[in-house]
């Protein structure tokens, strides 16, 4: 298999159409014929970094990187920026607001979720300018 490229936008506050692009690249990753492990990790991956763009940014893009060995995931938003990401990073802590916790999502394990289920993980953040939190999850076979 040779490189392949995949690149989603997000919309920000659109909760109806959240997961949509990460369940656009699960399928992609089946079609590829990519172990059933690895496309469930870099779909929870996707999925949390996907509603965390639509909860807490005004959406951004979306890269996905498919090669030999590893899936390459670039989430790149122009929202807030995270003040503090170690408090970020404790299960259970969020800023969603009230919408998006009434309809279940905000729960505060996006970034947990996604630092547990990805194999490296980076988060690049400045406050009033925007995030982007880049992951590799490897393909095992």
């Amino acid at each position: 298999m040779g490189d392949v490229r995949l690149t989603y936008r997000v919309d920000g506050g659109d909760l109806l159409q959240a997961g949509e692009a990460s369940s656009k690249m699960k399928m992609t990753l089946k079609k590829l014929g990519l172990p059933p492990d690895t496309i469930r990790r870099a779909s929870i991956c996707m999925y949390e970094g996907e509603i965390n763009m639509v909860i807490h940014a005004d959406g951004g893009v979306v890269t996905v990187d498919v090669g030999v060995d590893d899936i390459d995931i670039c989430l790149k938003d122009q929202g807030p920026g995270i003040p503090n990401v170690d408090k970020a990073m404790e299960e259970g802590f969020t800023t969603a607001g009230e919408v998006a916790r009434d309809l279940g999502f905000g729960a505060g394990m996006g970034l947990p979720n996604m630092k547990r289920y990805s194999d490296d993980m980076k988060i690049e953040t400045e406050v009033g300018v925007g995030t982007t939190v880049t992951m590799r999850i490897h393909i095992n076979s």
